[in-house]
């Protein structure tokens, strides 16, 4: 019982001591389950998720192609192709696959988002007069060229070196834009990109960076009304709490039925071994207070053997059994003239050099398995009265 009461005690201390996950009330969302980006705070899926689910400015939208769509008040529609919670950091591109257009407009004004790694660019309008861009600077982008001209783009490190670039021949100056690349195009002061790979945005408020390398989601602090952004450790299961519970007692109760069984098993063999050992450690004295002193390890000793009646066959070679006709042991006939020795009580008879090897060995006749350990003595008078009467019983047999 001590130890079924442990066991309990420690099952309950280990479920009482697993810290419980708390869960942040807003469920992650998604446009596309497959390719689409996670949606979560501080941005929100508007018209799915709650508005307490994410911060004002960081509404993002669902189109009618399942893609996840930001609207940046100044410069209009993006997709969003990634977001990236701990580096607090926003990727997104042109829906119609132009967005070198979309970048002679773009605007980050009136949004909570930042070009982390900008790169000023140049944009030129030249006539169709063939020109060879592989040794030049400038990159044709052709989404924005026509049949009859070309747009192109030169990057430049600072803007007062984009605002004095000199255009190409039969080219004129569009406009010098600032454009907020990705960290790894940004290390290359002459990119060869063409500006279609995606734009880097990042906000600086909320700050979830160290909850998100902790393996935390942020959210709203306490109840709906509060502003403060606190950080939920993230859900370890997608399972619902029934859920939970059902396999914790289903699984966790016979388990721990096991346990105990397995345990009180345990214990009656440990119990029942120290029983046997105690036994053992007193037997050998009671053996050796019990045993006869003519038995050796594990038959009869010689003086015992010989101590037996034994009788030499005539020619008529008759027994007191008429069925004793040959050996037991060896299972050769007896012949004139063989000397037989009979074990006493049970009366069977045997060649004298099979029955003393059997009794070396073993302490019982062969034939009944009695043991003739307690009549010892009675061969050896009977032998001695025989020589003196010539009892027809115990004198041999055919002289």
């Amino acid at each position: 019982m001590d130890t079924i009461t442990l066991i309990l005690t420690l099952f309950s201390f280990i479920i009482l001591t697993i810290p419980s996950l708390s869960a942040n009330p807003c469920k992650p969302g998604s446009c596309n389950a497959v390719l689409g980006p996670v949606v979560r705070f501080p941005f929100r899926l508007a018209g799915q998720q709650s508005a307490r689910c994410g911060q004002p400015g960081f509404d993002l939208y669902c189109n009618s192609e399942n893609q996840t769509i930001l609207n940046l008040p100044e410069s209009g529609e993006f997709v969003v192709d990634h977001i990236d919670y701990a580096a607090q950091a926003l990727f997104i591109n042109d829906p119609d696959s132009c967005l070198p257009g979309r970048i002679l407009n773009f605007s980050l004004s009136g949004s909570p988002f930042l070009g982390a790694y900008t790169r000023n660019y140049t944009f030129f309008n030249c006539s169709s007069d063939y020109m060879d861009y592989t040794s030049t600077r400038y990159m044709p982008l052709y989404c924005l060229s026509g049949k009859n001209y070309t747009v192109l783009a030169m990057s430049s490190h600072s803007s007062a070196s984009a605002a004095a670039a000199a255009p190409p021949p039969t080219c004129s100056k569009i406009k010098s834009v600032l454009v907020p690349l990705e960290w790894t195009l940004s290390q290359f002061y002459w990119t060869s990109m063409d500006l279609r790979e995606d734009l880097e945005l990042v906000w600086n408020d909320p700050i979830c960076r160290s909850c998100e390398i902790d393996g935390g989601i942020c959210g709203y602090k306490g109840d709906w009304r509060g502003s403060e952004v606190a950080c939920f450790r993230r859900s370890r299961s997608v399972l619902p709490k029934s859920a939970k519970y059902g396999i914790v007692i289903g699984v966790g109760i016979p388990g721990l039925l096991c346990l105990i069984g397995l345990t009180c098993y345990a214990c009656g063999m440990i119990r029942a071994f120290n029983i046997r050992r105690r036994l053992d450690s007193n037997l050998p004295t009671t053996i050796s207070e019990q045993r006869p002193v003519i038995r050796s390890a594990s038959g009869l000793d010689r003086p015992t053997i010989e101590s037996y009646p034994t009788t030499v066959l005539g020619e008529s070679r008759r027994l007191p059994k008429a069925s004793d006709i040959s050996c037991p042991i060896c299972l050769a006939d007896y012949q004139p003239k063989e000397t037989l020795r009979s074990i006493p009580e049970c009366n069977h008879y045997f060649h004298a050099d099979c029955i003393d090897e059997w009794l070396k060995l073993n302490g019982t006749c062969p034939l009944c398995r009695n043991s003739p350990v307690s009549s010892v003595a009675t061969p050896r008078f009977s032998m001695s009265a025989s020589s003196s009467s010539s009892s027809p019983s115990t004198t041999p047999h055919g002289r």
